[in-house]
């Protein structure tokens, strides 16, 4: 090979290596509005509250250990560790500081299955959230098995890291971010019901710097701030800001008095999305 040919397939090489490395942080977009953790450090810890009642239990643990196991995924790392602590909030799951709490209720035949908060402040930095499950339908025949508990479960709580869908088209790509069901026929399909390579691409991304200030507590309590809570009422989410085509996904906007902002991702029934996709389902009633 002539040195001019050597130059060539060198540069060529290097041109695909960018080019792989661009195309595998392109495809990295599951970001929810560049919303994430304000920490000092490389990684970071944040406290599952696990409020939950015993049939739960098992599925919040599975959660945890997968965001916890990087490399079983093929990814290298993770910025953010989850820890399960016991729970300090109650039915209604009010934010706690620093933490993500995790309930389970019958929150009523509203038409969602599940509901996950973050409060913001300072444009994007999460300082509390919330991930509930809805039992009145995990209650039923349609949801009321383990992969699709755990399908939800892994999605809910992962929405509180800043991770959003990577599909809402009702495919798997083998990521509990998306919004494949592990319902009806496919209910003992363990599809996408666990992280994949890409979200913790993705995580990596969002924390891929690091913040003057800290939002993750060492020591917690209870929000002295009631109304930066998502509650059981749907009126109190605020503005719909965005919806899938197939409307099994909804995301909500409220504004605070104390100036942070309340979003919620809406994970809807199988009934009320197929009832009327473009509506929003708070009022269409698909619940």
């Amino acid at each position: 090979m002539t040195y001019l040919n050597l130059r060539r397939s060198m540069a060529a090489a290097a041109g695909l290596a960018a080019l792989a490395a661009f195309v595998n942080v392109a495809l990295a977009t599951n970001s929810w509005g560049g919303y994430h953790w304000a920490r000092t450090t490389p990684q970071f810890t944040l406290k599952l509250g696990n409020n939950l009642s015993a049939g739960w239990q098992q599925h919040l643990s599975d959660a945890s250990s997968d965001w916890n196991s990087p490399t079983v995924f093929g990814a290298a790392s993770t910025p953010l560790l989850t820890a399960i602590v016991a729970g300090q909030s109650n039915k209604r799951c009010s934010m706690v500081a620093g933490t993500t709490q995790v309930c389970n209720s019958t929150y009523g035949n509203n038409g969602w299955l599940g509901l996950a908060s973050i409060n913001i402040t300072g444009g994007v930095h999460i300082t509390q959230g919330s991930a509930k499950m809805n039992d009145t339908y995990f209650n039923t025949s349609t949801y009321n098995n383990v992969n699709e508990k755990r399908h939800v479960m892994c999605q809910e709580i992962a929405h509180t890291f800043g991770l959003d869908h990577q599909s809402t088209d009702g495919s798997s790509q083998n990521t509990c971010m998306d919004y494949f069901s592990n319902t009806g026929a496919n209910a003992t399909k363990t599809a996408s019901t666990r992280p994949n390579l890409h979200d913790f691409d993705e995580l990596n991304i969002i924390y891929g710097h690091l913040d003057s200030t800290t939002t993750v507590a060492q020591t917690t309590s209870l929000s002295s701030n009631a109304d930066v809570d998502a509650n059981d009422d749907p009126n109190s989410w605020g503005k719909l800001v965005s919806q899938s085509n197939n409307g099994r996904s909804s995301t909500y906007e409220r504004y605070n008095n104390d100036g942070s902002k309340t979003v919620s991702h809406v994970y809807w029934s199988l009934e009320a999305a197929a009832k009327c996709p473009s509506c929003d389902h708070r009022y269409d009633g698909g619940h």
